[in-house]
Order: C-alpha cells, then sequence, then structure tokens
C-alpha cells in the first residue's frame, strides 16, 4: 500500500487522477473498467479526469463503468440515486457513455428481488472482466462504499443497511434525514478487493480518524476501510488534513521520495 500526502485537496485531486489514467492505460484492455465511487470524495478527482478528456490524454468511450453502491427505495430519476449522480458527474463531462454504466439494482419490491439484483451484479462484473481500477473514498466510520462496521471483510455485493452516522452524514443531500434511504445494495469488500488497482482520495479533518484507523490499525471488521491493507496494488491519496492522525508520516513521506 502506497500512502502519498500532498498539501492540499486539489493536488490530491491532480494526483489521484495521474494515477488513475495509468492505471487504466496499463490495463492495455480495449474496454477498460473504472470502479466509479459517490460521495464529495472524489468530485475533484473526477473534474481533473474531466479536464483530461477536454485535453485529448484519456478518452473513456469504449471504457465501462461499475458504481460501488445504490440506494435502496429511491425513484427511478430521483436525483440523490447514484445512477442520476453518476450520469451528471461522471458520464456526462467524461464522455462514459450512459448506456455502458453500471449501478446494483436498489428497486426491487422485496428483499428476495433486492438479492437475486445483487448476485447479477456481480455475474455483470465477472462478464465485464473485472474492474482495472476502483476509485474509493472513505466514510467518517470507517466505511469503505457501504460496507459499515461489522461487515463481512470478505463479503460480496448485498442488501445493507445504513448506519445512523452514514444516513446523518448524507442527509446535507436531501431535504432531510427522514428522507435519506434506510438500506442500500453496495458491493462487497470481498468484491472491492477484486479491482485490480484501488486508489482511495481523502481530504479534510473529518476524515483523519478513519483514515489512521484503516491505515494503521488492525485490518477488522470495525474499520472495513481496514481492507486497503490486505491489496497488492492500492494507493491512498490524502491531504494535510486527513493525515493528520497518521504516525507514520515521516515513514511514508520518505517512501514517496523514492529510491
Amino acid at each position: 500500500m502506497e500512502v502519498l500526502v500532498l498539501p492540499t485537496a486539489a493536488d490530491v485531486a491532480r494526483r489521484a487522477a495521474g494515477i488513475v489514467i495509468a492505471g487504466l492505460g496499463a490495463a492495455r484492455r480495449a474496454e477498460p473498467v473504472i470502479g466509479l465511487a459517490t460521495g464529495s470524495s472524489p468530485l475533484g478527482l473526477y473534474a481533473e479526469l474531466a479536464a483530461a478528456v477536454r485535453a485529448g490524454s484519456l478518452d473513456l468511450d469504449r471504457a465501462r463503468g461499475f458504481a460501488l453502491d445504490e440506494y435502496v427505495g429511491l425513484p427511478v430519476g430521483h436525483p440523490q440515486s447514484y445512477r442520476e449522480v453518476l450520469l451528471r458527474e461522471v458520464c456526462a463531462p467524461l464522455g462514459l457513455p450512459p448506456d455502458r454504466l453500471r449501478v446494483p439494482d436498489g428497486s426491487g419490491r422485496d428483499e428476495e428481488a433486492l438479492v437475486a439484483g445483487a448476485t447479477e451484479y456481480e455475474r455483470l462484473l465477472a462478464a465485464a472482466g473485472g474492474v482495472d481500477v476502483q476509485i474509493l473514498g472513505i466514510g467518517a466510520n470507517g466505511h469503505l462504499g457501504f460496507n459499515e462496521p461489522g461487515s463481512a471483510l470478505s463479503s460480496r455485493t448485498r442488501v445493507k443497511r445504513l448506519s445512523d452516522r452514514t444516513r446523518h452524514d448524507n442527509a446535507r443531500f436531501f431535504d432531510g434525514i427522514e428522507d435519506v434511504p434506510t438500506h442500500c445494495v453496495t458491493q462487497g469488500l470481498g468484491t472491492v478487493l477484486d479491482a485490480r488497482r484501488l486508489v482511495l482520495v481523502a481530504s479534510g479533518p473529518g476524515k483523519a480518524s478513519a483514515v489512521a484507523a484503516a491505515l494503521e490499525g488492525p485490518l477488522s471488521a470495525s474499520c472495513p476501510a481496514s481492507v486497503l491493507q490486505w491489496h497488492a496494488d492500492a494507493t491512498v491519496v490524502l491531504d494535510e488534513a486527513a493525515a493528520s492522525g497518521l504516525r507514520n508520516r515521516d515513514y511514508y513521506d520518505a517512501s514517496a521520495a523514492g529510491l
């Protein structure tokens, strides 16, 4: 695992975008697969990728995108459904064709239908050849995707209840907490680990304790993002505030400087 600490969130976005672009190029596939996170953390990264598309240094016309998660119960076209968010924030500015975006199905009327949709999502991921580069954020409670604390480290795409912490954190995107769904369909931690390259971005002091637990704490279901420690090609890009709780900061800086 490589940990890069940069001065500002803008620096994080630029460096992370370069790592994503390099990973897609290294895949050497006609139809590379990019794993897409939502939330505020990757917005700057997506803006940098969009700039690369405009400059002609990145072409996602033949790429396929797979989302990490989706809310359960939002009506089709709801502006805060993750499908709609990704259509606005990724497909349009990055030139990723909307028909090449796959999002977990949160529309099932009952648990059986939702489970069937989750199983189908795993099948679609496998049929696409897996994710080449997975973009990630981290929740203030250490969640990865919508894998809340207590999630099995080998879990696959499934239905999960959202924690009160996550629902309150996400209420800013809705009219009020009562409008935030209580459940989601999310890629499991085992599914995330199947990606060939992981790129996690975090900025701000609100993420510092979760980042420290994920990178320097034990590998534990209590901090789902700690599964990054298990991955052979994971890069974590942080600003100074998000890195403020790290004990081994000097080592990370020295390692980033190279030989």
